[in-house]
């Protein structure tokens, strides 16, 4: 009997997967290690409570910009099941054509006579620049390799991110430019007793409401319910009468607006615009959707929270008391963290379940 039950346990062991052991021996020294730095951040006293409060607002406003991005990663992967690793020249490109906009109404004194309306026009501009680079790339890059091998059209995605950031140096130049914004969005509102700067309200209302409404998009409207049924099987969805082609333009189309959406948030708070503000941008958002779940809609909307939130208030909370200089130059550092943590730990993401996950 010794024996038997000796050799069960052997087999018991042989089986136990020593991956997930390494996984899970790693993923508690990352929280024990994490928790100790920010026991030593927060005994020091160094930031008060205002300036923790002025974080997480700053964190929720970024991460709802990069939330805004990374939809249309999803949303495209959901359809083509490939990554649109161009997307972030086509936010680029909406910030651009926004930019010219604002400069001429801001040489005319439109832009503080009628501030909203200003606003607006830049909304409209940065749209209709994205949407027009998102549709071009769709056309010409991706519909000729749709039935090719997924290495393919990623190969030639990352070929279209460059070609974009090149020519958009070589029309604009490789400097940084000042975006003008209208002075109204200057100062702070008092929301539940909490002062929040305006641009950073705006943009977190902005990109909630833009959320519900692709959501309530997808799911309620015969256009929503196609986009699903081609996520699900293009072959099956063609022989039920849909046209792919034009599902798949659509799809490019919804994530040209919102990336014109977010690049008008984005130049609203941190008031500059260059050729090679996509790529790192996108990189993150790309990270938000993989976070989320690649493929979900409330997906990309958590992941961007969770990224913004842990750029901001995480390289203060876990490296200050470790006295390491500079720690808010390591916030790209700890998104990349992220991204490799999330590959090893969920691939699939919090809400997704991996290759599987539909729009």
């Amino acid at each position: 009997m010794a024996t038997e039950a000796q050799g069960a346990a052997v087999g018991r062991l042989a089986r136990f997967p020593v991956r997930r052991a390494v996984q899970w021996v790693l993923g508690i020294g990352i929280l024990v290690g994490a928790a100790y730095a920010a026991y030593r951040t927060l005994s020091l006293g160094l930031f008060s409570a205002a300036a923790w409060r002025d974080l997480v607002v700053f964190g929720v406003a970024q991460g709802a910009i990069y939330a805004l991005i990374a939809l249309g990663y999803t949303m495209v992967y959901g359809i083509l099941r490939m990554i649109n690793f161009a997307h972030g020249e086509v936010f680029m490109w909406g910030a651009f054509v926004s930019y010219f906009v604002a400069r001429t109404l801001q040489n005319s004194g439109f832009m503080q006579s009628s501030p909203y309306v200003a606003i607006v026009i830049l909304l409209v501009a940065a749209i209709a620049g994205s949407i027009g680079v998102a549709v071009l790339l769709e056309r010409v890059a991706y519909r000729p390799l749709r039935n090719a091998p997924r290495l393919v059209p990623l190969i030639t995605a990352i070929g279209a991110s460059l070609f974009l950031q090149n020519t958009a140096r070589g029309f604009f130049g490789p400097q940084t430019r000042g975006y003008p914004v209208p002075d109204v969005l200057g100062g702070t509102w008092t929301i539940l007793g909490v002062p929040i700067l305006r641009t950073q309200a705006i943009v977190i209302v902005v990109a909630l409401v833009v959320m519900i409404a692709l959501t309530l998009f997808v799911s309620r409207t015969k256009t929503g319910k196609s986009i699903r049924a081609v996520a699900e099987d293009k072959d099956i969805a063609s022989l039920m009468g849909i046209d792919v082609d034009r599902v798949v333009v659509t799809t490019f189309v919804i994530g040209g607006m919102l990336a014109g959406v977010a690049a008008v948030l984005f130049v609203m708070v941190f008031q500059v615009v260059g050729p090679f503000m996509g790529f790192v941008l996108g990189i993150k958002a790309f990270t938000a959707a993989v976070l989320g779940g690649i493929g979900s809609i409330a997906g990309a909307a958590l992941g961007g929270l969770i990224l913004g939130l842990l750029e901001s208030v995480a390289p203060s909370l876990f490296l200050t008391g470790l006295h390491i200089p500079g720690p808010n130059q390591l916030k790209d550092v700890i998104a990349f963290a992220i991204l490799v943590l999330v590959l090893i730990f969920r691939p699939g993401g919090l809400l997704g379940t991996g290759e599987a996950e539909k729009v």
